[in-house]
């Protein structure tokens, strides 16, 4: 069955924000690949060489968060903005809570935690690297 897999793309804070994501989700990455381990390297600024060419956190069972840096000697632009949110479905409103507040942390809150009109438990915030998130504690699971 076919999958999807969040990618973000940053401006040389891909590491960062994923050691961000990963004090809040916990698990271990799965690969952290650097821009000086592909062929050509050598001719990249000094400068974008240490940027991230892929990393990838394991989420739950069957997702993976990845990302890269883009480089903008490659002629590359980051337009940060609201064109999309990573939806989290919490396994429990407490989690729910832990989730929104720890990603939460720096950024802009949009709709705090609550229960929504359609029954679900949902809040939705932009975090301090400009990413949208969305986390959902669906009603059905609720006692």
């Amino acid at each position: 069955m076919p999958k999807i897999n969040t990618y973000l793309n940053f401006d040389g804070q891909a590491e960062e924000a994923f050691n961000f994501y990963k004090s809040v989700f916990g698990g271990e990455f799965m690969m952290v690949q650097r821009m000086s381990d592909m062929p050509g390297a050598e001719r990249l600024p000094e400068s974008e060489r240490n940027r991230v060419m892929h990393i990838s956190l394991p989420f739950g069972t069957n997702d993976v968060l990845m990302a890269s840096d883009i480089l903008p000697s490659a002629g590359h632009k980051l337009t940060v903005g609201n064109f999309s949110y990573i939806s989290v479905f919490a396994d429990s409103r407490e989690q729910a809570d832990a989730f929104f507040n720890g990603l939460s942390q720096g950024g802009n809150i949009e709709m705090p935690m609550e229960d929504a009109f359609w029954g679900d438990y949902f809040g939705s915030f932009q975090d301090k690297y400009g990413v949208g998130w969305m986390i959902n504690f669906p009603a059905q699971h609720q006692g």
